[in-house]
């Protein structure tokens, strides 16, 4: 009885070391509720087969609450949005984008609740509006305001995470919110679109979705950060080939609802509100457009006090290496 204690002991412990080493080996990501083609990879699996390694996925709400993750090492790779990038980049944080992973148009909207007595941008004077801070939605929101010539101060603009303002809106307690879906989608159920994020890009406030990689990272697992852009940029590439096909396989829709919460009937409208660059058009986009753009969203930040400065150079933020060895490499499994 002693000795088959005594193997069971030293089973159990070798199996905890193994998941040890397995936990320690693994890379943690962080994703967001965005509706975009690679979730499909992510719900099969494809990018364990395509990297070799064990991937931890961790759900965040926003591109802040993803920044904290990344800049405290929890996380080595993360899904935001520009305007997080900008502030980031800002702070000189360790980290680099290495893929472009979506152009924002109809996908973010701002929207005003049936009754709130809101129908043309001025009435938003007074009212209450949620966003989550230092989002894309909170850039664009900003950039709006300014557009229309509304003072900040007139309006109350509130602090809520996604899943906040869903619950906010069905209490009730907000007039409007400029957010992505699913709380998008609970929003239009009882209001209506005011203005999206391709309106604002009209307007010369172009908001966008990244995935950044601590530098320290990309430097050690070169081969996995290329990997991970060939599988996003395949998907991509299969969504802008046909995006009604795409759209229309249950397989694909089912699988993106059920990562991102949003209704499967609804994944092919929100996959068509933004566009998702190929990897032949990353490489030019993560050149100095890319650069260009985050600076141009600091300075804006700065001016509305959100950042404390601007650097000089935003460059060593941006990497375009990944994608163009993406480009040649061969995806090791579908």
């Amino acid at each position: 009885m002693l000795k088959q204690l005594k193997q069971y002991t030293l089973a159990a412990a070798l199996a905890t070391a193994g998941l040890l080493a397995q936990a320690e080996d693994a890379v943690t990501i962080a994703y967001q509720t965005t509706v975009e083609p690679a979730k499909v990879a992510q719900a099969d699996g494809v990018y364990e087969k395509a990297t070799g390694k064990s991937i931890q996925w961790r759900k965040f709400e926003s591109g802040a609450d993803v920044i904290t993750a990344v800049a405290s090492g929890d996380v080595q790779i993360g899904y935001v949005g520009s305007s997080p990038l900008a502030a980031a980049a800002s702070r000189s944080l360790p980290i680099q984008t290495f893929l472009i992973a979506a152009q924002i148009g109809t996908a973010e909207a701002l929207v005003v609740r049936n009754g709130s007595g809101i129908s043309k941008p001025q009435d938003l004077q007074g009212k209450k509006i949620a966003v989550p801070f230092v989002s894309t939605t909170h850039y664009s929101l900003l950039a709006a305001l300014k557009h229309w010539k509304i003072d900040t101060g007139k309006v109350q603009i509130l602090n809520l995470r996604p899943t906040e303002i869903a619950a906010a809106w069905q209490r009730g307690d907000i007039d409007a919110a400029y957010v992505w879906d699913p709380a998008l989608g609970t929003a239009k159920a009882n209001g209506k679109v005011l203005i999206s994020s391709a309106d604002v890009a009209k307007w010369g406030a172009p908001t966008f979705d990244a995935w950044i990689v601590r530098k320290d990272f990309a430097d050690k697992n070169p081969d996995f950060v290329t990997q991970f852009a060939k599988v996003t940029g395949e998907y991509y590439a299969r969504y802008e080939s046909n995006p009604k096909a795409f759209g229309a396989d249950k397989a694909n829709t089912d699988k993106i609802a059920r990562i991102t919460g949003s209704k499967p009937e609804e994944v092919a409208e929100l996959l068509a509100g933004n566009r998702y660059p190929t990897l032949k058009e990353q490489a030019t986009l993560l050149g100095n457009g890319t650069v260009q753009a985050v600076a141009a969203t600091s300075a804006f930040l700065k001016e509305q006090g959100k950042v404390d400065a601007v650097l000089p150079n935003y460059a060593p933020y941006v990497e375009a290496k990944f994608v163009k060895q993406a480009s040649a490499a061969k995806v090791a499994s579908k």
